[in-house]
């Protein structure tokens, strides 16, 4: 029984040994204008999953989502989220489309994850993925703001969404 426990101990050794000299060796092609592989694309996002459950506090967004709350997340997202997320004018960000991975277009396909997630994403960002901490830009209240503005995207009140249409056609 020892032996067989020191042969498994051994194996995963082994394995880990193996994968770090075949990333050394630069067997791993790290262009930003390649698709990631299935396993790599499976290992970061699980990887990003479990750290957002482990980290994130699950907070209901303290912010009520008034037609003025929602006005400022638009005014938010325009100034720092559209280079990347795309645009109010429904039009794909070409830097966004160029980061590696691929920006999330958010007004083209909004997201539908929890405001919490989206809150801790924000405020946090995501390693390796060109997403940068807002956290020493904008205030919480602010974060959340945009949040909101990002969850209701595709049922704003109308007053938003005139908001919205003005701000295309100034």
């Amino acid at each position: 029984m020892k032996n067989f426990i020191l042969g498994g101990i051994a194996a995963v050794a082994l394995l880990g040994l193996g994968g770090l000299a075949f990333a050394l060796l630069g067997l791993i092609n790290t262009d930003a204008d390649r698709t990631p592989g299935k396993a790599e694309t499976w290992l970061a996002t699980n990887a990003m999953d479990a750290s957002m459950q482990r980290h994130a506090a699950h907070n209901n967004n303290p912010v009520p989502a008034t037609d003025a709350n929602l006005i400022d997340g638009l005014k938010v997202y325009t100034m720092a989220c559209a280079e990347c997320h795309g645009g109010l004018d429904k039009k794909p960000a070409l830097f966004g489309k160029q980061l590696y991975p691929p920006a999330p277009q958010l007004i083209l396909d909004p997201i539908d994850d929890p405001e919490w997630r989206t809150f801790y994403a924000i405020k946090h960002g995501v390693r390796n993925t060109g997403m940068p901490a807002w956290n020493r830009a904008f205030s919480d209240e602010d974060i959340w703001k945009v949040t909101a503005f990002l969850s209701r995207i595709e049922k704003l009140p109308p007053a938003v969404q005139e908001h919205w249409t003005k701000s295309l056609n100034p």
